[in-house]
């Protein structure tokens, strides 16, 4: 399919409008683009392009990947973006004719000057959500999480595989401004990337896809409930998992609702406290989430966790939580890092929650909480949700940390690790605000009833009464109409 890199680039944006316009079969949140392109890549393997309105599932896209790499450089730079439909295109890729508000020049060009280029305008997103783990069993390799700072000083050599993935972004909000500018600079970034590649003078292999739809995306209720992205397979048929999801939850809840918090001694003296409804950890193994449940092992009646490794002192709290045979690791630890400073704009201690590790097999995936999990030294940390990656209050350390690949979620959250007296916890600083966005709006709209009011009042307030009548039974008054 290789043709010029003008025509080409017409006939893709060109198929983008034509496949919006005639429709997805199916439900059209259902799919995400996906582009490949590369370098030398030989005749033969490039796979037939889509029919149009054909949706890609998993098994056909691992063909179409199988025949790329199969003649086609082994080095795979892929672009993940957290979110895209095809709207993104037609709205943003100046599919209308408008090519100087394009925001993906880059791409546009990475496109004209491949030697082939692929384009699958309707890709099932569990497909494209199982796509690293494809890419890593094809070439044999694991994916490392770049960045373009930190693949300047990577070598890479065309006879060794390997698989690079950059995550990218997505925001979609009330203000469409907000989704356009974070394209633009998922563009330049692939810009750069591409530069990179370019001096290095090695061949690649480049896929730019995403994780979800972008439009009419499944809700976060429903992800959370059907635990991941993979299981959203079984959305129309899974009332029955749904129903145990919920009945296992409800008896989580009752059986948890008595049960002391986690305790560690220094002495005689408590000095850490942690609860939690639920604690869980997911791991992503061959494009899906493989998750594993701690509550049992660390809270309930008769159960008493391993808190070997476990400190504390007047600045400084870690809690230690040993684990055995969690997703395939004989040995796992949960390590939670406290501190408390005193901070002189506030005048007053404040502890944070410094970061949230992952220790298994000599390899530790660190998340950081700091900027999100604090309160008054002298009080506990409350949160209804602790999580890395729904409204995340944990993020990974760097893109390349081994977090990327972890999920952590504490339910009903609390922990304290200075200040406790007599075994339990002080008053909880709760995470959620006073002024909430309902608030917000609520005071912004009596800001301007008031300032309309104010303003009426003013204008009433400069009316002049008039200094002279009409007598009805005297000269109607005659008002000069010359000097």
């Amino acid at each position: 399919m290789a043709t010029t890199g003008t025509l080409r680039l017409q006939r893709i944006f060109s198929a983008f409008l034509l496949l919006l316009l005639l429709g997805m079969p199916g439900r059209c949140e259902e799919q995400v683009p996906l582009l490949v392109w590369t370098h030398e890549w030989t005749a033969q393997a490039s796979p037939p392009p889509a029919v149009a309105g054909h949706i890609v599932e998993q098994q056909q896209l691992a063909s179409y990947l199988d025949k790329t790499l199969k003649t086609g450089p082994r080095n795979v730079v892929l672009f993940l973006q957290d979110k895209m439909s095809l709207e993104d295109f037609t709205l943003y890729g100046g599919a209308f004719g408008n090519k100087q508000d394009s925001v993906f020049p880059n791409l546009e060009s990475a496109l004209r000057s491949s030697s082939s280029s692929l384009v699958l305008p309707a890709v099932s997103w569990p497909a494209s959500n199982a796509l690293i783990g494809h890419l890593q069993d094809h070439l044999g390799t694991s994916p490392l999480y770049m960045d373009p700072e930190t693949l300047s000083q990577l070598r890479l050599n065309a006879s060794s595989p390997a698989l690079l993935v950059f995550r990218l972004p997505y925001y979609i909000g009330s203000d469409l401004m907000s989704a356009k500018e974070v394209l633009s600079g998922n563009d330049e970034v692939i810009g750069q990337v591409l530069s990179v590649m370019k001096t290095q003078s090695v061949p690649y292999t480049a896929l730019y896809t995403a994780l979800r739809p972008s439009r009419g995306a499944p809700s976060p209720a429903v992800d959370a409930a059907l635990g991941g992205g993979r299981s959203l397979l079984q959305a129309r048929g899974g009332y029955r998992d749904r129903e145990r999801e919920r009945e296992r939850q409800r008896k989580g809840k009752e059986r948890t609702g008595i049960y002391a918090p986690v305790e560690f001694k220094e002495g005689d003296n408590t000095c850490i406290l942690l609860w939690a409804q639920g604690l869980s950890v997911s791991i992503l193994r061959s494009g899906r989430w493989e998750s594993h449940d701690l509550t049992p092992s660390t809270f309930g009646e008769g159960v008493t966790p391993k808190l070997e490794g476990s400190s504390c002192d007047k600045t400084k709290a870690r809690l230690v939580l040993n684990y055995e045979n969690v997703l395939g690791h004989r040995n796992f630890k949960l390590l939670l890092s406290l501190s408390q400073r005193h901070y002189k704009v506030s005048a007053r201690r404040w502890s944070t929650l410094d970061s949230v590790e992952l220790e298994y097999d000599s390899t530790k995936a660190t998340f950081n909480g700091s900027r999100s999990v604090y309160a008054p030294a002298e009080y506990s940390y409350r949160c209804q949700s602790v999580t890395s990656f729904q409204w995340p209050l944990l993020v990974p350390r760097s893109p390349k940390d081994p977090a990327n690949q972890w999920r952590v979620s504490f339910e009903d959250f609390q922990i304290q690790g200075f200040n406790v007296k007599g075994g339990e916890f002080s008053y909880a600083s709760d995470c959620a605000g006073f002024f909430s966005p309902g608030i917000w709006m609520g005071l912004m709209t009596s800001l301007l009833m008031v300032l309309v009011l104010t303003y009426g009042l003013h204008m009433i307030m400069q009316l002049h009464t008039m200094d002279r009548f009409d007598d009805p039974k005297g000269p109607a008054i005659s008002v000069p109409q010359s000097d």
